[in-house]
């Protein structure tokens, strides 16, 4: 088991997952995981609160002195947790791979504990800001002139832009379900009229042709 925010074969920024906690909005926060060895390394990303995050990418494979960026979003929260404290932890585990291995074929036991591999993990812990007490804190800050107020408005304001864009990617998927959805509704639909106007048309052909056979062959 390695310290927190980074391991022997991979580093972690930042070592602690800060979110923005305001209530039924989603907050999210990035985390930057760099491949710190010549070899391919696999990761997967585990928190104790599953249902509460969305993780993607949750496993991956980065190549050598290559990094990649994780997002973790907080789901919108109906209530505030006692005392503003948070007590979910994550863990990312990772493990050297074959060259060339692709995520889709890592196998089942890639994260599991063995005799026969190596496998790192690495604890970051995860805490919220309330709106209200980093705005109290910027003004004292302000006030008391440590130059420590204009960087905490500043981090108010990146977490709000992240957070609203979240919220905007988020829209945008469900839009893009929808249409989908309809697109494939009308499809299927389309079909089945088609099929239901040729059933008709055939079977009026088939009236008729009866009609003229009878005609044809009554006496004159």
């Amino acid at each position: 088991m390695s310290g927190v925010g980074e391991n022997q074969l991979i580093s972690i920024q930042p070592d602690e997952l800060k979110f923005l906690f305001e209530l039924e909005k989603q907050s999210y926060c990035d985390l930057k995981v760099a491949n710190k060895t010549e070899h391919y390394v696999a990761f997967k990303v585990k928190t104790t609160s599953p249902k509460k995050y969305f993780v993607r990418p949750n496993t991956g494979v980065i190549q050598p002195w290559d990094s990649c960026i994780i997002r973790v979003t907080l789901q919108a929260q109906r209530e505030y947790p006692p005392d503003m404290q948070c007590k979910d932890k994550f863990l990312l585990q990772s493990t050297i791979v074959p060259p060339h291995t692709d995520v889709d074929e890592l196998p089942q036991d890639t994260f599991t504990k063995d005799s026969g591999k190596t496998l790192t993990e690495c604890k970051l812990k995860v805490s919220y800001i309330s709106p209200s007490t980093t705005q109290r804190s910027s003004e004292s800050g302000a006030t008391n002139g440590d130059g420590q107020g204009s960087e905490t408005i500043s981090t108010i304001q990146r977490l709000k832009e992240e957070r609203d864009a979240a919220v905007k990617q988020t829209q945008q998927l469900q839009h893009e379900l929808e249409m989908v959805k309809r697109r494939r509704n009308q499809r299927n639909g389309g079909n089945g009229l088609s099929l239901k106007l040729a059933a008709m048309v055939g079977l009026i052909g088939l009236i008729i042709g009866f009609i003229l056979k009878l005609t044809l062959a009554s006496p004159t």
